[in-house]
């Protein structure tokens, strides 16, 4: 990978890569009244005769009861284009850029259309040990999964018709990551909200087993966004977990860097099977939420200068 798209993991990281690799863009749209949420992934899969491209849509309707709806949208490979500058990936006719996606989906599981725009975007501080989220992990090209974080919060404007009703995205917000490599960690909890009572506030959260010059270990990458400031707590900036409970739905973690500490409470709601990538292949499933629950609290030298809950969480608990 070159400096420029190590600097940007929203461009095409794949451009070199012939088999055995994936990649995949993650967009979470919010409607302002939180009654819809919806992600998009479209993406690519390089897995000798199974190589195709995608888009993986998931739909969680609140009201009037909680309603999960998930399809996979397959398409050949030569229908996945990109584009650098701006940056646009398009598969099929479905469109994604930084500022903007269209859809057109129709199937017998659910149906999607419109057009959202992306206001603005909140990337990540950079430096020279921190080109993205990974840190100086981000340089290496022999690691089995990379991540990048877009944007940690966006407004949005535009409509979706989702299965015949017109839902309103304008005051809502959205959330842009991605992944990309060979396969995803055998182990992880993964979790993302920006619905705090704090409106600006935003969070990620990663927690995996990463396989590393034939070995593993855990890796921490956690972002949290609050008051225009960043609290990065990273394996590469010496921050530690402390502490951590999981079960199936649940999952509590103390992470420390100097002077912070970060308490972390997740609940996960309601799930869904979605797709995931094994060697490239979109062969193996995890089960997502949208409608978790995260309860933070921020300390410096032991007193609480920040305390939320945020709804509308991303939730993955993927266990041994």
């Amino acid at each position: 990978m070159g400096l420029k798209h190590i600097l940007n993991p929203i461009l095409f990281q794949g451009y070199k890569k012939k088999n055995r690799y994936f990649e995949g863009w993650y967009y979470k749209m919010v409607s302002a009244d939180e009654t819809y949420k919806v992600a998009f992934i479209p993406g690519i899969s390089l897995a000798g005769e199974k190589t195709h491209s995608f888009v993986q849509v998931f739909i969680s309707q609140k009201l009037p009861n909680m309603t999960l709806k998930t399809d996979y949208f397959r398409y050949e490979k030569s229908d996945f284009q990109y584009e650098n500058e701006p940056f646009k990936v398009t598969v099929g006719p479905q469109s994604f850029s930084s500022n903007q996606l269209s859809v057109d989906f129709k199937s017998n599981r659910l149906q999607v259309k419109g057009s959202l725009f992306i206001e603005s975007l909140t990337p990540l501080e950079k430096g020279l040990w921190t080109p993205n989220i990974m840190g100086p992990f981000g340089y290496l090209n022999f690691m089995e999964c990379y991540h990048g974080v877009v944007s940690m919060t966006s407004p949005l404007k535009g409509s979706l018709i989702i299965d015949g009703k017109e839902v309103s995205f304008d005051g809502g917000k959205g959330y842009i990551e991605k992944d990309w490599g060979k396969s995803f960690p055998r182990a992880y909890v993964w979790l993302q909200t920006n619905h705090f009572q704090d409106p600006d506030t935003s969070l990620m959260f990663s927690y995996a087993d990463i396989p590393f010059l034939g070995f593993y270990f855990i890796g921490l990458i956690c972002n949290l966004y609050y008051k225009g400031k960043e609290y990065r707590f990273a394996t590469y900036n010496f921050s530690k977990v402390i502490k951590e409970e999981i079960s199936p739905k649940q999952a509590f973690y103390v992470l420390k860097k100097g002077k912070y500490r970060l308490e972390i409470k997740a609940i996960q709601q309601d799930q869904i099977d979605l797709a995931s990538p094994i060697n490239g292949a979109m062969d193996h499933t995890i089960k997502e939420g949208l409608s978790g629950q995260v309860e933070i609290r921020l300390f410096h030298k032991n007193v609480l200068i920040y305390e939320d809950t945020g709804k509308e969480a991303g939730i993955e608990i993927m266990r041994k």
